[in-house]
C-alpha cells in the first residue's frame, strides 16, 4: 500500500518542481523587460495595468468559483494583494534606476527576509541557518550596492527594491497562512485585483502622467499580466506540495538567470559586486537549510499532517 501511494506523490512534487523551474526562468528574464517599459510608461501605471492583465485572465477562467468566494477569501486576497501592490511597485520604482539584474539580486533578498519578518512581527526566533542567511545576505548587500561596490551609499532605487523585497517576504508569509484554508483562484483573482486597483490609485499621488498609446507598453502589460497570473496561481498551488527548501533552492535561481539575460543586454557588474550577488544566493539557499533535529521535527509533523488527511 505503501509503494503504490509513494510514486504517485513524487510524480506530483516533481511535476510541480518542474514547472516551477520553468517559471523561475522565464521570470527572471522579466526583470530587463519592466525596466525597458519604463521608458514608456509611470512604474505605478505600468504595474496597475500588467495585474490588471493577470486578474482579467485568471478571473475568466475562475468564473464559476468566484461565485463561492467567501468574506475570508477576500479578506486573504485583500491582505496578499497590499504586499503585492508594494512589492512590485517598489521594484518597479527601483528598476527606472538601477541595473535590472542588481534588481533582481536585491529583489531575491525577500528569501531571507522572511524569517527575519517573522522574528520582527510574530516573535518567532530564526534558527541557526536561516540566522546565517540573514547575515550572508546582508554581507552581499553591501558588496552588490554602490557604485563600486562594497559601499552603504544607497541609492533611492537601490532602497526602493530593498523596501520592496521585505513587501514581497511579506506576501509570501501571507500566502503559506492562508495556503490549504483557501480556493487558490479564487485568493488568486482577488490578490491581483487588489494590487492593480490600489496601483492604479498611486498613479496620481505619485504624480505620474497617463503614458500615451505604445505597442511596447502594450506587449509589455499583457505578457506580464499572463506571466504574473501564472506565476501566483503556480505560487499558491505549489507552496501545498512542494517543501519549502525545495521551492526555495528554485527560486534561487530567479536571479542568477536575470543575471544572465542582463549580461547578454550589456550590463556589467563591478568584481567586488559580481562576489556580493553571489553570496545573496548562496544566503537564499543557506537560509532555508535545516539542521538534523530541525529536519527530524518537520518530518515528524509531515507525517502527523498526513494521518490527519
Amino acid at each position: 500500500m505503501t509503494t503504490t501511494k509513494t510514486p504517485s506523490r513524487f510524480n506530483r512534487f516533481s511535476k510541480a518542481e518542474c514547472i516551477l523551474v520553468f517559471i523561475t526562468m522565464i521570470w527572471g528574464g522579466t526583470f530587463l523587460l519592466v525596466q525597458h517599459a519604463m521608458t514608456v510608461s509611470g512604474p505605478m501605471f505600468f504595474v496597475g495595468l500588467r495585474f490588471a492583465a493577470a486578474a482579467i485572465v485568471v478571473g475568466f477562467f475562475s468564473l464559476r468559483t468566484l461565485r463561492d468566494l467567501t468574506l475570508f477569501e477576500l479578506k486573504a486576497g485583500v491582505f496578499i494583494g497590499v504586499a503585492i501592490m508594494f512589492g512590485y511597485g517598489l521594484q518597479t520604482i527601483g528598476l527606472q534606476t538601477i541595473l535590472s539584474s542588481q534588481s533582481a539580486f536585491i529583489t531575491a533578498l525577500y528569501v531571507p527576509f522572511v524569517p527575519l519578518l517573522q522574528w520582527l512581527v510574530l516573535g518567532r526566533r530564526p534558527g541557526l541557518m536561516p540566522s546565517i542567511g540573514i547575515m550572508l545576505a546582508f554581507a552581499g548587500l553591501m558588496l552588490l550596492t554602490g557604485p563600486a561596490g562594497a559601499s552603504l551609499n544607497f541609492s533611492p532605487g537601490e532602497i526602493a527594491t530593498l523596501i520592496g523585497a521585505i513587501a514581497i517576504a511579506a506576501e509570501i508569509i501571507l500566502i503559506s497562512a492562508f495556503a490549504g484554508q483557501v480556493d487558490v483562484r479564487r485568493v488568486t483573482v482577488v490578490q491581483l485585483a487588489t494590487a492593480s486597483l490600489l496601483s492604479f490609485l498611486m498613479v496620481v499621488p505619485m504624480g505620474e502622467a497617463l503614458p500615451g498609446f505604445s505597442w511596447l507598453l502594450l506587449f509589455s502589460a499583457v505578457g506580464l499580466g499572463l506571466t504574473s497570473a501564472v506565476i501566483q496561481v503556480a505560487m499558491n498551488w505549489a507552496q501545498q506540495s512542494v517543501s519549502p527548501t525545495r521551492a526555495t533552492l528554485i527560486y534561487a535561481g530567479e536571479p542568477v538567470w536575470a543575471g544572465v539575460v542582463g549580461r547578454i543586454a550589456g550590463e556589467r557588474f563591478p568584481p567586488i559586486a559580481m562576489l556580493g550577488a553571489v553570496l545573496i544566493v548562496v544566503a537564499v539557499i543557506v537560509s532555508e537549510l535545516k539542521t538534523k533535529g530541525q529536519k527530524a521535527l518537520a518530518l515528524a509533523e509531515e507525517l502527523e499532517q498526513e494521518r490527519q488527511s
